[in-house]
């Protein structure tokens, strides 16, 4: 497998354009979700997953599915995003998780020249997303402002609100579900956490305090609803691109 497409790929990649304007956000959706299923089947942590999401969205923001492989980019960002983020992993797991991905119930690769060709792409593919980066591969992430703000939530509702509303639980998943999109990249990390959570109260039809400011202006004074509505619609969006995708 090369870091740059063969001529094959380009094709296939150039008919699919055909059929649609929102194939390349198809395929970028399937690629995530790979790398989010690949990396449980790993043992990663949750930042690491979404180190390896973001570099794989960053990446393709300036490169285009016609050149490159996205499902190189996307074990090369695996590999990367575990230096990153101190969870070392070695090129053999992830080249035999990511195998077995596409060749389900077969056995691990035999360590032959196939096996060997496969670890130097992926390499000389992580470096092809340092330098297409500029080196600048350690991110801020939503996570610990989303923390921050359900804590905040919890003090601000009585205490039975919250133990019969999964608030916390259905935020998490809404974030982890963010990183399929490219919505990670495109917002500030507070915008996003507090778009989720504001998504997460308004489906349950959670009633928040009221005073001189909105809840959610208490937590964060740079974002308008109208810019939290936006977020709350391309997330919603990603679920029904999950739907197109099956």
């Amino acid at each position: 497998m090369e870091v740059a497409r063969t001529s094959q790929g380009r094709s296939q990649v150039a008919d699919a354009a055909k059929s649609g304007v929102s194939q390349e956000i198809k395929t970028h959706f399937r690629v995530c979700r790979f790398i989010i299923e690949t990396g449980v089947k790993l043992g990663m942590r949750s930042m690491p997953v979404a180190t390896a999401c973001t570099l794989y969205h960053r990446f393709f923001r300036t490169a285009s599915l016609e050149v490159y492989e996205p499902y190189l980019v996307a074990m090369s960002s695996i590999y990367l995003a575990g230096k990153v983020e101190e969870q070392h992993l070695r090129t053999r797991d992830i080249i035999n998780v990511c195998y077995r991905f596409f060749h389900p119930g077969s056995e691990p690769m035999e360590l032959d020249g196939k096996f060997w060709e496969l670890r130097d792409s992926v390499v000389q593919c992580e470096l092809l997303i340092l330098r297409q980066l500029n080196f600048v591969v350690s991110f801020q992430h939503p996570h610990k402002y989303l923390l921050h703000y359900l804590v905040s939530v919890r003090n601000l509702l009585n205490r039975h609100a919250w133990s019969r509303t999964p608030i916390a639980e259905t935020a998490w998943a809404l974030l982890k579900d963010s990183y399929h999109g490219s919505v990670c990249v495109r917002h500030p990390p507070q915008h996003l956490a507090l778009s989720v959570l504001y998504l997460t109260i308004q489906s349950y039809g959670v009633e928040m305090p009221s005073g001189e400011l909105e809840w959610w202006q208490a937590l964060c004074d740079d974002i308008s609803r109208g810019e939290i509505e936006d977020i709350m619609s391309e997330l919603l969006q990603l679920y029904d691109m999950e739907a197109k995708c099956m």
